[in-house]
């Protein structure tokens, strides 16, 4: 049997620990997209609604610094980190 990639693990490909990413949310008071920024903490694969999908939780930079959870597929990388050893 051909094993079917989860639910938005295709895009947390390019996405890794530490970097930063933008989602957005809707503003209704100006009807547009407001951008949304924050540090990617983890990505796992979870069982929601009967059906695996990758989750990414992440800390809002613009926001009060709770911690929010997403679908990968929905973050956009703004920029990468670099990992210091």
């Amino acid at each position: 049997m051909i094993k079917k990639e989860e639910f938005g693990e295709l895009s947390s490909v390019e996405l890794g620990t530490g970097d930063i990413v933008e989602w957005t949310t809707w503003n209704s008071g100006d009807d547009c997209w407001d951008s949304n920024y924050g540090v990617l903490l983890e990505i796992t694969n979870q069982l929601r609604s009967n059906r695996i999908v990758s989750i990414s939780k992440v800390i809002p930079i613009n926001e009060p610094h709770t911690e929010l959870e997403f679908f990968t597929i929905s973050l956009r990388l703004v920029n990468k980190s670099k990992n210091i050893s």
